[in-house]
């Protein structure tokens, strides 16, 4: 049975999205393996720990998971796959509510139901996890107090939802890397694929321009451009003020000819880069 490693506490939205992927392309049952943090995730890959992490990198109301992109810079593992997954947030508790003031869940979460919570007026407290602060408000047992989490993740620990769908936007989903130790030999290069890489440019004018221009002379789609501050996947790096690591996605597999010859242009023009993955697409 392939073990998968997951930020967070059982329930967490990444073991849900984990168990959707395996549906999908991993043979057979997975065990997922909580984590406390997105460096432990991929740590227990590359140790041997779990054959597989999982981690969200983005999601379509707040943006990039940047602990997530800066675990991945120091990371030796590959990504194999990708899964957008659907995100319906609960708010759980003991109370009524008109009985909550105070609102737990992980900053996304917070974030992803900002309006909700402003019409409410809620104090907010960010935690580790969302799951992870339905055992917290559970351990609290005070009715003026609630958390945002997955229906999944009440009910496994047993607490009542106060109220369903009260994120900003219904079509709330995040998108999740997949990883592995070991590339794939095959099996990806004739499908419909995505590669996502991480590079520094050289601190001089046009330099990003360059790049940029590489993609656009050899007609390659990209479908996503992230800034992040220079750091070293868990603090800026001294003396790195205002330089920018820069993660890009585009349509094609590194193994292609014509990406392989964009890639090693690019890497002329660059002071650092790393393919973090090719994998098939998910639309």
């Amino acid at each position: 049975m392939k073990k998968v490693s997951f930020q967070g506490e059982p329930g967490a939205y990444s073991e849900s999205a984990a168990k959707a992927y395996a549906k999908k392309r991993l043979e057979g049952e997975i065990t997922t393996i909580p984590c406390s943090t997105f460096k432990q995730v991929l740590d227990n890959t590359e140790t041997g720990i779990s054959d597989y992490s999982i981690l969200p990198v983005e999601n379509s109301i707040e943006g990039n998971v940047g602990e997530s992109y800066d675990a991945l810079l120091t990371s030796s593992i590959y990504a194999i796959g990708e899964l957008y997954h659907k995100i319906e947030h609960c708010l759980i508790g003991n109370g009524k509510l008109e009985e909550i003031d105070t609102v737990y869940s992980h900053p996304q979460a917070l974030g992803q139901c900002r309006n909700f919570l402003q019409d409410g007026s809620y104090k907010t407290i960010p935690t580790y996890d969302t799951a992870g602060s339905v055992k917290i408000v559970k351990d609290m047992n005070d009715k003026n107090v609630a958390c945002i989490a997955s229906k999944n993740a009440a009910t496994i620990y047993n607490m009542p939802i106060i109220k369903e769908n009260i994120e900003n936007d219904s079509n709330n989903y995040t998108r999740f890397l997949i990883l592995k130790m070991e590339k794939p030999l095959s099996g990806y290069e004739n499908e419909d694929a995505k590669t996502s890489i991480v590079f520094s440019i050289k601190h001089e004018s046009g330099a990003l321009y360059k790049i940029i221009r590489i993609f656009n002379e050899n007609k390659i789609n990209l479908t996503k451009i992230e800034s992040r501050p220079k750091n070293d996947g868990s603090v800026i790096v001294p003396g790195k003020k205002w330089e920018y690591n820069f993660y890009v996605d585009f349509i094609g597999h590194e193994s292609n000819e014509n990406i392989t010859k964009v890639l090693s242009e690019i890497k002329n023009s660059t002071s650092f880069l790393k393919i973090i993955g090719s994998y098939p697409r998910q639309d």
